[in-house]
């Protein structure tokens, strides 16, 4: 059986992977990926310790945040993608649409 630790170290590791994504990237498509992998990282530690205290909560939330994220990402590329079709471009510094 594989202890939690080694489930939390791999969580760990794909959060700093999405921080760093969404912090020094400015192409919005890489943000959203990011944002994916810090929405992942979250899955797992939930699934780790419903697993360790013997529960389905964790699981059932898992559920409710990975629909939460592909609603996300649907809306997202839905906005993206008019975006691109107004300015023909999709960095995050360009996006200066609502601005007042």
């Amino acid at each position: 059986m594989i202890p939690v630790s080694h489930y939390l170290f791999l969580s760990l590791a794909l959060f700093a992977v999405g921080v760093v994504g969404v912090l020094t990237r400015r192409n919005v498509i890489i943000m959203l990926m990011s944002i994916e992998l810090i929405l992942n990282a979250v899955n797992i530690n939930l699934v780790a310790f419903s697993r360790l205290y013997g529960s389905v909560d964790g699981q059932v939330f898992a559920i409710f945040v990975i629909a939460d994220a592909a609603a996300e990402a649907a809306v997202g590329l839905g906005i993206i993608l008019a975006f691109f079709r107004n300015r023909k471009t999709i960095h995050a510094d360009e996006m200066d649409l609502l601005k007042w």
